[in-house]
């Protein structure tokens, strides 16, 4: 089984910064895509940043400029540095992996989700 656990959610003033860190733990033989998504109140979970364990990345449009994604792949964990927050970036962030548990087996896993709000 693999678990992903997160941290560094919390409240912050609009402009303000945060870093969100997720680490897989388990019967892990390689990990694929790992994520951050998002969802806002009434909003639908949304991908907000990816990144591949070669190192390409990928965001929203909303977020490009603001947020980095990085990944330490000998720690398992992916990291979401967020700057110049808006209120609009509130919302419960959820990290995502493909793992590989053995070989030719695969899936998602989804962190528990941590809240973000950013106050104006």
């Amino acid at each position: 089984q693999v678990q992903l656990v997160e941290s560094g959610g919390g409240l912050v003033q609009a402009g303000g910064f945060l870093r969100l860190s997720c680490s897989a733990y388990g019967s892990i033989v390689s990990i694929n895509f790992m994520g951050w998504y998002r969802q806002g109140p009434g909003a639908q979970r949304e991908l907000v940043a990816g990144i591949t364990s070669g190192g390409t990345t990928n965001y929203a449009e909303s977020v490009k400029g603001r947020f980095t994604i990085s990944r330490d792949n000998a720690k398992n964990t992916v990291y979401l540095q967020m700057n110049s927050l808006k209120p609009e970036d509130t919302a419960v962030y959820y990290c995502t992996a493909y793992v590989v548990v053995r070989f030719g087996v695969g899936r998602q896993y989804w962190g528990q989700g941590t809240q973000v709000t950013v106050s104006s």
